[in-house]
């Protein structure tokens, strides 16, 4: 982590923070729109400074992170999670849609159970004469 004094791109910080395995998907998000800071969408060259509140979406998942320290080095896991603290309320919706995602594939599997084992010669055939006696 380095000072403050130094400026570090956006588009650096996400990657070093390993939001996103590249710089370059971190590029792409941010012009895609996935990113904002303060509320206002982002751009790859905005200089970030600790206390800025970042939006960023990745597929269904939306965080909400606040910036703690500024750094344009990318090190280890542990390192990158000292650079931000995500904020309450989006720990709160991340765990809700968590919920519902595992709630979602429960009731798929409980409207068709799924079968012991594959349908041998002759419970294919029996399946065949049961779909054409329904036409």
């Amino acid at each position: 982590m380095s000072d403050e004094a130094e400026p570090v791109r956006l588009d650096k910080w996400l990657w070093a923070a390993r939001f996103f395995k590249t710089r370059s998907l971190a590029a792409e998000a941010i012009d895609a729109g996935h990113v904002e800071v303060n509320g206002a969408r982002g751009k790859r060259s905005r200089i970030v400074k600790a206390g800025d509140q970042l939006t960023m979406r990745k597929g269904a998942q939306e965080l909400e992170v606040v910036v703690v320290a500024i750094s344009d080095h990318r090190g280890s896991a542990s390192e990158a999670q000292k650079l931000y603290r995500e904020t309450e309320a989006s720990q709160t919706r991340r765990a809700e849609r968590a919920e519902q995602r595992r709630f979602a594939s429960l009731g798929a599997s409980l409207g068709a159970p799924a079968p012991e084992k594959r349908p041998d010669k002759r419970d294919r055939r029996r399946i065949i004469r049961f779909v054409d006696k329904g036409r």
